[in-house]
């Protein structure tokens, strides 16, 4: 038996020794911005967890997600969630390197462009983010990787060389800085707005995963995906702190065991949804093929600049999560 369904199953025993003798009490509700559609295994592991909280808890905390930006932009979550505006969220820490270069840590181009690779980085990295975390009133509580990110184009690209002067999607300091090192103009643009984007011109480009262009279908408007590997980022689902304390202990453990489960079934369908992805975006009309060596040694060229570049901004804490994935290798 999990720990979850103990922990249930003792709610259960208290409740049926207690009888009509239990005092009704109202449900602590929680809302729960997420920034990606409903449809994204992101969105749909965070309805998963809340589920799995609600019953954990005996009813005592009701979790609601509200997906697609719709009760904050994925840029406000954070924010939101640092001052009470809602008590539990998720963001891509990278979209806030701008407040600490650590949390740019996973978006380093081609440190660390495997599953594997991904999961040391994350453990070197983990003391550093929660310690960081922490002195902005947020408790980490489980963390997913996106699949490897891949560069999409409404062209044929074979070089760096043909990138130049392309609008690309931006969504952090590194995929900024990536089209100023390419030649390609950064217009920033949030996740629930990259279909509108492309089919209105805004953006011709953008760098993510399968799984974001599966789900926005953006092969109504672009024709080319290229696996380059670049990074895994990932998405954090973070509590406020203020409201963490005021969690029961019994709760605190119950949600905590949901987390982990959260944590180990969002990788399991971050893999998954690899080449599912892939295969829907060739079924969608798009190119889907590995980039040509002459692209991916100018991209390479370019990962080496800013990996100097992070680790000149993160400093001490930045240098010793490198040396500390390293020595995993």
């Amino acid at each position: 038996m999990t720990l979850t369904a103990r922990l249930m199953a003792g709610a259960a025993m208290t409740a049926l020794t207690l009888g009509t003798a239990m005092p009704a009490f109202a449900a602590e509700k929680w809302d729960m911005p997420m920034a990606y559609s409903a449809s994204n295994f992101h969105s749909e592991n965070g309805v998963q967890f809340a589920e799995c909280v609600t019953e954990a808890t005996g009813g005592e905390i009701e979790i609601t997600v509200h997906p697609g930006g719709a009760l904050f932009a994925g840029a406000d979550i954070k924010r939101a969630i640092q001052t009470g505006q809602v008590q539990i969220g998720e963001r891509l820490l990278s979209g806030h390197q701008n407040e600490n270069a650590v949390f740019g840590f996973d978006s380093i181009p081609f440190l660390a462009p495997s599953f594997e690779a991904s999961a040391q980085l994350w453990e070197a990295a983990k003391p550093k983010v929660e310690a960081v975390l922490e002195e902005q009133n947020l408790v980490l509580l489980y963390n997913v990787p996106w699949p490897p990110q891949g560069l999409y184009f409404k062209k044929e690209v074979g070089s760096v060389e043909d990138m130049k002067g392309v609008k690309f999607r931006s969504y952090n300091n590194t995929t900024a800085r990536l089209a100023e090192l390419t030649g390609m103009s950064p217009v920033t643009i949030e996740a629930a707005e990259v279909s509108q984007a492309f089919a209105t011109g805004v953006a011709e480009s953008m760098i993510s995963s399968g799984a974001t262009g599966y789900d926005q279908k953006v092969w109504e408007s672009l024709t080319h995906f290229y696996e380059v590997d670049a990074w895994l980022p990932r998405n954090y689902v973070m509590v406020n702190a203020d409201v963490w304390a005021e969690v029961t202990d019994a709760n605190k453990e119950a949600i905590t065991t949901c987390a982990t489960e959260a944590e180990e079934r969002g990788l399991q369908a971050s893999k998954d949804y690899t080449q599912f992805t892939y295969d829907g975006l060739r079924e969608g009309g798009m190119n889907v093929e590995p980039a040509s060596e002459e692209l991916m040694s100018g991209l390479r060229e370019v990962g080496e600049t800013m990996t100097q570049e992070w680790l000149e901004a993160a400093g001490e804490d930045g240098q010793a999560i490198v040396d500390d994935y390293k020595a995993m290798q």
